[in-house]
């Protein structure tokens, strides 16, 4: 356990986010907790992760995550592992909020794009079609990101272009597109 590495995540805390100033020590090495010595509140090793009073081990968490990125069906994962439906959306969820979480924290900050390219997709999933419309800086192919709406509109395109805003410093940009008049 390294304190020098984490912060405190009580939000009433004056140190809150604040990294190697010596502010946090370890509680206890058995239960994996710090203390932060501000506020004296003492946490959880895994606070603020998709991992945070998980009940399984965690590189059943990530095999289970991983599969179901790579499109492996929410029934086979169940079935495979015995786990309870419930349990493997939860996972899925925590996943993808901590993802966005750390997308928005990372890329979503204000940069010189220079060149942005954009374009959608059409996806056949069961029972459905839905449009995956995706935006990448050029210069670096960062993946600045992506919408899924059941139609290819308007909507569509507002939606991502709002994404590249966020990501963008107030000067002009230049954003490619295939054509499409939406």
């Amino acid at each position: 356990m390294d304190p020098q590495g984490v912060f405190c995540p009580n939000t009433d805390c004056p140190a809150r986010g604040q990294i190697r100033q010596g502010n946090i020590g370890v509680h206890s090495q058995k239960e994996r907790r710090y203390i932060c010595h501000v506020c004296e509140k003492t946490f959880v090793e895994s606070r603020g992760t998709p991992l945070y009073r998980l009940h399984h081990e965690a590189e059943l968490f990530f095999t289970v995550v991983t599969l179901l990125a790579h499109g492996c069906p929410l029934q086979a994962v169940v079935a495979a592992y015995q786990l309870d439906e419930r349990t493997v959306a939860d996972w899925q969820a925590r996943a993808g909020q901590h993802s966005q979480a750390v997308h928005e924290h990372l890329v979503e900050q204000p940069r010189d794009l220079g060149h942005v390219q954009a374009d959608e997709i059409r996806a056949k999933l069961q029972g459905m079609v839905v449009w995956v419309a995706m935006a990448i800086m050029v210069g670096t192919r960062l993946w600045l990101g992506g919408v899924v709406s059941p139609h290819r509109d308007e909507a569509l395109v507002t939606r991502l272009m709002a994404k590249v805003r966020a990501c963008a410093l107030a000067r002009p940009l230049l954003i490619c597109v295939d054509g499409f008049a939406g």
